[in-house]
């Protein structure tokens, strides 16, 4: 099976963590293609996703490679058992490919016709979505299978962005969904859908979502085994009934975009009624 990965940095922990995965799998990607680390919509992007002070923290912890307690730094630590290597983690698509003997490029635009050439001559079966640009129909064109993403959130109920969160506010459980990315907004067939087991442990929406990325990679690896060992096949998102009332069919066809900070808070107080209550004392024989 040969495989490349879309990442929207050479640092991007999900990126490297996938390679690494991936390699340990015994599935060595054929090459990466990562988005330039200063990319304007990169920076836009994280700027949405974790605001200022999130991204001030990843920049300080890329500066800093280790705590004072001698640990490497990570944004996500669910990542950290798949980014280990030696004594220290792997923090860039560049340390895996030393190790893996896989090619990494660079570019400002995986759409453009210089990246869609390079993707040609690697050939892949399978290209994995771990960030970057929103991905057109010459590109989507170049795998002979498909390309592949972890969205996080279960498909079709929760398409679109902050997808944890909105899954909190709509009653949705918390999961992810693997899927072929097709021309629209995760609206392309799935092959495999999982609900967090461990939802009710997530101290926080940024918990919740990197558990949820954390997942995610591990279960892509096992989504590429069952597709090469052919057992797994992907099932057409459901449709709108024409046939149905206008509401339902808007319901059912809805996407979900960046929430509002008041309502980040309202989806935050929803998982912390989700957790268990704490136990006090202990137990007397």
């Amino acid at each position: 099976m040969r495989i490349v990965i879309l990442s929207s940095s050479v640092y991007s922990e999900t990126a490297c963590a996938l390679a690494a995965h991936l390699a340990q799998s015994e599935h060595v990607p054929v090459g990466a293609l990562a988005l330039r680390t200063l990319h304007g919509a990169t920076v836009l992007r994280k700027l949405g996703q974790w605001g200022v002070r999130g991204v001030a923290l990843y920049a300080r912890g890329k500066l800093i490679p280790r705590r004072t307690d001698g640990l490497p730094r990570v944004q996500n630590p669910h990542l950290r058992p798949l980014l280990e290597h030696g004594d220290g983690v792997f923090r860039s698509l560049r340390e895996v490919a030393a190790v893996y003997d896989l090619p990494v490029a660079t570019c400002d635009d995986q759409n453009a016709p210089d990246s869609v050439s390079l993707l040609k001559q690697w050939s892949p079966d399978l290209i994995i979505f771990a960030g970057g640009n929103i991905l057109r129909e010459p590109l989507l064109e170049v795998p002979r299978l498909g390309v592949l993403n972890a969205h996080l959130g279960l498909l079709p109920e929760i398409r679109g962005m902050s997808s944890p969160e909105w899954s909190l506010l709509s009653h949705v459980p918390v999961g992810i969904t693997i899927h072929y990315v097709d021309a629209g907004i995760d609206t392309g067939p799935v092959l495999q859908r999982c609900e967090l087991p461990d939802a009710a442990r997530c101290e926080s929406l940024s918990d919740l979502r990197n558990r949820l990325i954390a997942f995610g990679v591990v279960k892509l690896a096992e989504v590429v085994a069952a597709l090469e060992r052919g057992t797994i096949t992907a099932t057409p998102q459901s449709k709108p009934d024409k046939d149905r009332p206008d509401k339902d069919r808007l319901d059912e066809d809805r996407q979900f975009f960046v929430m509002h900070e008041w309502l980040q808070e309202r989806a935050a107080a929803q998982l912390r009624r989700t957790r268990p209550p704490a136990v006090s004392g202990a137990a007397h024989g």
